[in-house]
């Protein structure tokens, strides 16, 4: 299932902006490496949930601050950025132990809130920006946050990782399919949707002009946007022009044929 969602733009960066390519490019470039490093790495404003069982008074959450510190009873304040979930578990341990307080500390650390772990989404959302996410958020939930996409979205999204690698996806096969690893944001992920390519409806129309291309678009879905044929159009009278090798072809369609890109649909006069 992953493969058939999954596009790798390795075969289809041609078809993006140059401009794009080279955003996208800057954000992986910069993007921290969480992944494949042995785990989740704690980052400042992270709230850790630390429970010890055989002091339960010292349980309770606490806030990673900006410097990447947070401070714990009896010893004081100490490092915790950069470190996964275990291996500050087994130093804070160690602290406790060299300090004489605990023979063997019996604790437990987690993260509570993922303060530190931000996405961006940009492009054809209603609210670009930045946002805070827990691990593993999926990527409509982000775009939930952004608002949701704009009419003029085009339905696929590009996900540049924090790993260098770069996913395009669409949108429909995301709110179908299964909670897929793959599909799941990480901290320091751009999420950027596409602009729809556009499609152009005219002649015997109740609404002609440019409309926004859905993926896999038909005659039918066209004259849809377009609000329907006038009480003159017919359904066997429809032209559709379109530029090939910088000229021009036209040919008859039917409701059912597929609209390109770029595509001028133009709907004729019943005869009577």
């Amino acid at each position: 299932m992953c493969n058939s969602i999954l596009v790798r733009m390795t075969a289809r960066l041609p078809r993006l902006h140059p401009f794009l390519l080279l955003a996208l490019m800057l954000v992986v470039a910069a993007a921290p490496a969480r992944a494949g490093q042995g785990g989740y790495l704690i980052g400042p404003q992270d709230v850790l949930v630390i429970t010890m069982y055989d002091q339960p008074d010292l349980s309770g959450r606490f806030a990673v601050e900006a410097d990447g510190t947070f401070t714990f009873p009896y010893v004081g304040r100490m490092h915790a950025a950069g470190l996964t979930g275990p291996a500050f578990e087994a130093a804070l341990k160690e602290r406790l132990r060299e300090d004489g307080f605990f023979m063997n500390p019996q604790i437990v650390i987690s993260v509570g809130t993922y303060g530190s772990q931000r996405v961006v989404v940009l492009g054809e959302v209603r609210r670009p920006g930045v946002y805070a996410v827990s691990a593993g958020i999926p990527v409509v939930e982000a775009l939930a946050r952004a608002g949701s996409t704009l009419p003029t979205a085009s339905g696929e999204v590009v996900v540049a990782r924090g790993d260098r690698e770069v996913l395009r996806l669409f949108i429909q096969d995301l709110e179908h399919a299964q909670a897929i690893p793959d599909l799941m944001l990480r901290g320091g992920d751009t999420i950027f949707v596409l602009r729809a390519e556009q499609m152009f409806v005219f002649g015997q129309v109740k609404n002609p002009g440019a409309y926004p291309r859905p993926r896999d678009a038909t005659v039918l879905q066209a004259l849809s946007l377009a609000g329907g044929l006038t009480g003159r159009g017919s359904t066997s009278r429809i032209t559709i022009v379109r530029n090939v090798d910088g000229g021009h072809r036209s040919f008859r369609a039917s409701p059912d044929g597929s609209v390109g890109p770029g595509d001028t649909i133009i709907v004729g006069e019943r005869f009577f």
